[in-house]
């Protein structure tokens, strides 16, 4: 029987969101997170972290313990022989937009998830990643955060990074814009093929690379100089964050239609402004359109030469 600790999981997410918060909040200098500790009726409790700053426009870190009697359809879909499971799901997610267009927007989460049933083994998974969104792109920056990733999953197999690299680059695309949400990084879920230790091991390698790879960016990003039109394409290449959220994420739809999130927490990951012109197109050339074409494309951001 494999063994596992649910309880070490739970204490390691709270310190990476308290370890997270104040990583940020040392990058904007001007603000704190303010703390909306919550309790879910039919079982769980949250804490919600949002913070409102001079660097950081809208940031949100989120961790949330939840349990349930009966799997909702929406997690027991690839698992059918799931369905109708005691769970109980945890993790902590974030989503950080800056006010300074040059300093992207990032997403990280980590989770755990645990069903039983009919007093058989418990079953369970691990799943997370980060990725980043630029609306400017600096190609120095998109080889950090990939080099950040790749170093998260080094001690776990030569074939980690470029899987689940591959797995993000899939799973972040608008399929009704061809196009991709940013430059990815990692994504991965059902992982359990490990062994408990190894794979918690992996999540946590995961978490706490998470500042490694986004702080410095924001720091050589956040005082460039910036106007009117740099903002109004950062809103512009939002709506794309919002549609990506609203259309195809995995927690929020979870969330929203299993009536086992907390609304007010799962949308914190929208953008505070957000605007959508139809069918705009970047001007040839432009900085603008070298996001289309240099960076969102999908790409080995490590490749020598």
């Amino acid at each position: 029987m494999t063994s596992i600790n649910s309880e070490a999981v739970r204490e390691y997410l709270l310190g990476l969101q308290d370890s997270i918060c104040k990583g940020l909040e040392d990058a904007d200098g001007s603000a704190v997170f303010g703390e909306d500790q919550w309790d879910r009726e039919k079982g769980g409790s949250g804490r919600t972290r949002v913070i409102k700053g001079k660097v950081l426009q809208k940031g949100g870190v989120a961790f949330s313990h939840v349990f349930g009697d009966s799997m909702p359809a929406s997690a027991s879909a690839n698992r059918p022989e799931l369905a109708g499971s005691a769970f109980q799901a945890m993790g902590v997610s974030l989503v950080i937009h800056p006010d300074n267009p040059y300093v992207p927007t990032s997403h990280a989460n980590v989770r755990f998830f645990i069903a039983e049933k009919d007093g058989q083994e418990p079953v369970w998974w691990f799943g997370g990643g980060f990725d980043m969104t630029p609306y400017y792109g600096f190609k120095e920056d998109c080889v950090h955060w990939h080099q950040v990733a790749k170093d998260a999953c080094a001690d776990f197999g030569d074939d980690v990074y470029p899987r689940y690299k591959k797995w993000c680059d899939e799973y972040f695309y608008l399929s009704h814009r061809q196009e991709a949400r940013g430059i990815g990084g990692l994504f991965f879920d059902d992982l359990n093929e490990w062994g408990f230790e190894k794979c918690f091991a992996f999540m946590r390698s995961v978490g706490d690379s998470y500042l490694k790879a986004y702080v410095p960016v924001i720091e050589k990003r956040k005082n460039m100089p910036f106007g009117e039109r740099e903002k109004w394409f950062q809103e512009y290449r939002r709506g794309r964050y919002a549609e990506f959220n609203l259309v195809f994420d995995r927690g929020t739809i979870f969330g929203l239609r299993s009536g086992v999130g907390r609304t007010e927490s799962i949308l914190m990951s929208l953008p505070p402004q957000v605007r959508w012109e139809y069918n705009w197109q970047p001007e040839a050339g432009t900085e603008e359109a070298k996001l289309y074409t240099d960076f969102l494309p999908a790409k080995d951001w490590l490749e020598k030469g």
